[in-house]
């Protein structure tokens, strides 16, 4: 294997002490696709028969955490950003469709917000991509996956916005 997890984690801590910003994420994402091609790195820590969401590796200065998930079957989530943070989705086995989103309404404490769909693209295994803090996405898993993902805080701690799709 040429990369452990611990060293996957140490090499993120310190794009990001050189830069909180979207260049380190850019690195990080890049870093992620290359770990992502090496079948020993993603054997070693991504259990197919594994959990939807399992911390794999969390930062204990800056607070990102790196998650493994295992998803059986077909599965979607809603539209959603991070809230004030920002994740790199990177896929390992099979596909994921992702889908960008342009906030038409924010919403606040009682009311969704609304968004319009913008595109659909398609994560293979071997990519990633990163969303900057505030960008709307949603997956869309057409069958079992397994992915890699990487967030800028743990976003089950967070309080984050719903949002509901219109008409385009």
């Amino acid at each position: 294997m040429g990369m452990t997890i611990e060293q996957f984690g140490q090499q993120c801590h310190d794009f990001i002490a050189a830069d909180p910003g979207p260049a380190s994420r850019a690195k990080i994402c890049a870093l992620l696709q290359t770990a992502l091609q090496d079948p020993a790195f993603v054997q070693a820590y991504i259990d197919p028969n594994g959990p939807e969401r399992k911390i794999i590796y969390q930062d204990a200065e800056f607070g990102f955490c790196v998650l493994a998930h295992s998803y059986k079957g077909a599965k979607g989530s809603p539209p959603h950003d991070h809230g004030p943070t920002w994740a790199i989705y990177g896929q390992a086995t099979g596909q994921t469709v992702m889908t960008d989103w342009e906030k038409v309404t924010p919403g606040d404490a009682t009311t969704p917000g609304t968004v319009r769909k913008l595109r659909d693209y398609v994560l293979t295994p071997g990519m990633a991509y990163a969303y900057e803090p505030g960008v709307l996405h949603s997956p869309r898993r057409d069958d079992s996956t397994t992915l890699i993902r990487i967030e800028g805080l743990d976003v089950s701690k967070i309080t984050r916005q719903p949002y509901i799709a219109i008409a385009a």
